[in-house]
């Protein structure tokens, strides 16, 4: 039965959602993070695993400095404490694809507790609260093959590779976030792409969601004003930016249906399907006792030397938002300039194309202009449009050249998203170059003033800007690819007039 979800806007008049994520980091180390097996993405199924990450008997494991290293920097950088003093604990639990029936995570004694990530919405700042970020190991990757959808439901074998199983894995988790009303899907992107871009600043993780070294577990409930919150659901490994917001939006819809008909809200996981935008149910929600959690008797605790703490602090590289400020200064941005910048995700796509050698403002012409429009017309992340900063600088260096009008430029950059080549590869393609033959622009002006005396006899006599309609026949003539400024010099002094 296909039920009729009620409007957002009348959501978010009755109900007032509160959210919660949970992002979870593969780090970039070199060796796992309690072996020495490799952490390179792909490779051969089971074939970067070892006795210690596939659980074997009488193996031991040996804490990766290089991750507690990364864990602290990120904790510093989201303006945790750093705990003087942690250890791991045992979560048990039984997945196909856990090799050692339990993950060695960190349960009551976290090594980063209390920050904060503030982020930009809307022109206001938002503050998240960070309840904890921990270090676990990653599990490996279950396939099911043979159906349909990609889950076990209809799939006819499961195939686990424990590849993945042992990386360092960084889960960052945030307080409950209330107070966001119609806004709570945008504080939920905005604050993921905040965390994403401060990850990839410190250089400890390359944050690729389509490969899932960055994943998200968005957590949703709604109530009436002034009660208590309501269940939360939890939409699990969610995979890209797009979809944080769209899962946040989709479970608040859904939810209401629920309650609006009587129902109650049931506390489970839930997958999110890209294709549809909707949700559906995965399990019940288990609490910290369903887990047994337990002192990790192999490893010994953590205690990390406040000098080197201090250190690791006052080596952090600029962060995201004290960049961004910066950047804004130079570029000479109003705030609402610089938000429709960091609405649309192109900080690091402009600020490489100025470095590729173009001015601010044509880098932005281009980024927020059509390849905007094209991002938001097939549903793609502007960096994955299929152009590169590189080659953005290329195509405004061949209009700053006058080899291309903006006419032609556009129809170049469309080639180059479309994967013809290089700017200057898809103008010479497609004969797009501007004419700039002088003896072939005044030919065709002076056919454009024989065939319109009448207008040429305007301006003779004054009316200067009757000059457009020849302008315009000699774009005619040559396909649109001459300078119009250059066709109306031309024009005004075949006529003998002063422009």
């Amino acid at each position: 039965m296909t039920t009729t979800l009620p409007a957002y806007d009348e959501v978010v008049a009755r109900y007032e959602p509160v959210i919660g994520l949970e992002t979870h980091v593969e780090l970039g180390t070199n060796t796992k993070m309690f072996c020495g097996c490799p952490t390179d993405f792909g490779g051969e199924p089971n074939t970067r695993v070892c006795p210690v990450c596939l659980g074997l008997p009488g193996s031991l494991p040996v804490a990766n400095k290089a991750a507690i290293e990364a864990i602290i920097r990120i904790g510093l950088a989201l303006n945790c404490s750093i705990a003087e003093w942690c250890r791991f604990a045992r979560k048990n639990y039984f997945y196909p694809d856990m090799p050692k029936n339990f993950q060695i995570s960190q349960y009551d004694e976290p090594i980063c507790v209390d920050g904060y990530l503030d982020v930009e919405v809307n022109g206001e700042t938002v503050r998240i609260e960070i309840e904890r970020v921990h270090l676990e190991e990653d599990t490996g990757k279950t396939l099911h093959v043979g159906g349909a959808t990609g889950r076990i439901h209809g799939a006819t074998e499961s195939l686990v590779d424990y590849n993945r199983a042992g990386i360092p894995l960084v889960e960052i988790v945030t307080k409950p976030i209330p107070g966001t009303g119609a806004l709570a899907p945008e504080v939920a992107k905005a604050y993921v792409t905040e965390l994403r871009d401060v990850i990839r600043t410190l250089g400890v993780s390359d944050v690729r969601m389509e490969e899932g070294s960055l994943r998200c577990d968005v957590n949703t409930s709604l109530n009436l004003p002034g009660q208590e919150w309501g269940t939360r659901t939890e939409t699990k490994n969610v995979n890209s930016l797009r979809s944080v917001e769209r899962a946040v939006r989709s479970e608040m819809l859904r939810q209401a249906s629920v309650l609006d008909a009587g129902g109650r809200i049931t506390q489970e996981t839930r997958h999110f399907h890209e294709d549809t935008g909707d949700t559906t149910p995965g399990r019940s929600k288990e609490t910290a006792t369903d887990y047994r959690y337990f002192p990790e008797p192999d490893l010994v605790p953590i205690a990390p030397d406040p000098a080197w703490v201090a250190e690791l602090k006052a080596a952090l590289p600029e962060l995201p938002r004290v960049h961004r400020r910066r950047l804004q200064e130079q570029w000479g941005l109003s705030d609402l300039d610089m938000q429709s910048v960091l609405n649309a995700g192109a900080v690091e796509l402009i600020e490489a194309t100025v470095a590729a050698g173009t001015t601010p403002a044509a880098a932005r012409k281009w980024w927020l202009g059509e390849l905007s429009r094209r991002a938001n017309e097939s549903g793609l992340e502007l960096a994955d449009i299929g152009a590169t900063p590189a080659q953005v600088a290329e195509l405004q260096g061949l209009v700053d050249a006058g080899k291309l009008n903006d006419k032609m430029a556009r129809a170049v950059l469309e080639g180059v998203v479309d994967g013809e080549g290089s700017p200057t590869e898809i103008m010479t393609n497609r004969g797009l170059e501007v004419v700039s033959d002088t003896g072939a622009l005044t030919a065709a002006v002076d056919e454009a003033i024989a065939a319109n005396p009448g207008i040429a006899d305007k301006i003779r006599s004054g009316k200067v800007a009757a000059a457009g309609a020849l302008v315009g026949a000699v774009m005619k003539t040559t396909r649109g690819q001459a300078d119009a400024k250059t066709v109306r010099e031309l024009v005004l002094e075949r006529l003998g007039v002063q422009g």
